[in-house]
């Protein structure tokens, strides 16, 4: 069979111009924009390049930016007392602290300094509690970019077996709740799960989000099994691949998330989302 493409990049196009109608009208009622902070540590070559992507995304939007960036040897006092202050800034209606952070730096006491009112990555403990009740959150952007795509693709989720491979606090665990709220029977997977393809093949949905290129593969898969791939790995060659095999996991399932092109495109549109829930209040 040939799998169909849950396509990221069409449906980030759309959700961003009904975002930016909502914004646009927003921003007339309160008579300022919606505002974003983002806080960096300077020294990585991928957060500049996700902080450029972010930038250019709440400009199209219309959502006010403002960067922060600290000095690569910043003491975690500082970077503690920027996120303190910006939190406490009522102009700002969203932080987003910047991960990771240099060797040396604590991000659980850096988070702890975040406002979850403001929280629009969802990283703060009173967000993931929030989300394991199934209470009113801002959702992490990367696992509600993924149930989006499912969403918006016609996808059933009540009642079907899911497996997610992977359980960060950023995305395999919220994944794996937003599932269970959405009635799935869930398990998660990592890296002491005895017989992953085993554990994989009951899936009727997986998600993969381990970091691992390739980890899972085609004959890995239930025939029809829809896949939503989370993983971005760059390979020697300079090729970016997820933690599926997509060629091979392709001519198993019955749609999949290609890489790139996936969730990534979805999971920038869900912060600027965050940014206007969060300015709403």
């Amino acid at each position: 069979m040939a799998a169909t493409i849950l396509d990221g990049r069409a449906l980030a196009k759309s959700m961003r111009d009904e975002l930016r109608a909502e914004i646009q009208q927003f921003t007339a009622d309160r008579g300022t924009a919606p505002a974003l902070a983002v806080v960096q540590v300077a020294g990585d070559a991928a957060s500049d390049s996700y902080v450029r992507t972010i930038n250019k995304a709440c400009d199209a939007a219309g959502i006010a930016f403002m960067h922060h960036l600290l000095p690569g040897d910043t003491a975690q006092a500082r970077l503690e007392l920027t996120v303190r202050a910006l939190s406490a800034d009522d102009t700002i209606d969203g932080l987003l602290l910047q991960l990771p952070l240099p060797k040396g730096l604590d991000a659980t006491g850096a988070i702890a300094q975040l406002d979850p009112r403001k929280d629009v990555d969802g990283v703060t403990p009173t967000s993931a509690g929030l989300l394991a009740q199934g209470l009113p959150c801002l959702l992490p952007n990367t696992p509600a970019g993924g149930m989006e795509l499912l969403r918006r693709n016609g996808i059933k989720l009540a009642g079907r077996r899911a497996v997610v491979v992977g359980r960060s606090n950023i995305v395999g665990k919220p994944m794996a709740l937003l599932l269970l709220h959405e009635h799935a029977t869930v398990t998660i997977a990592h890296s002491r799960t005895p017989d992953l393809a085993a554990v994989v093949r009951e899936a009727d949905i997986v998600a993969a989000a381990v970091g691992r290129a390739g980890i899972i593969t085609g004959e890995m898969l239930k025939p029809g099994a829809v896949v939503v791939d989370f993983g971005i790995n760059v390979l020697d060659d300079g090729r970016m691949v997820g933690d599926v095999d997509f060629e091979s996991a392709a001519a198993v399932a019955g749609a999949i998330t290609p890489v790139p092109g996936g969730t990534g495109p979805v999971t920038n549109v869900m912060l600027l989302r965050n940014v206007l829930q969060a300015a709403r209040g």
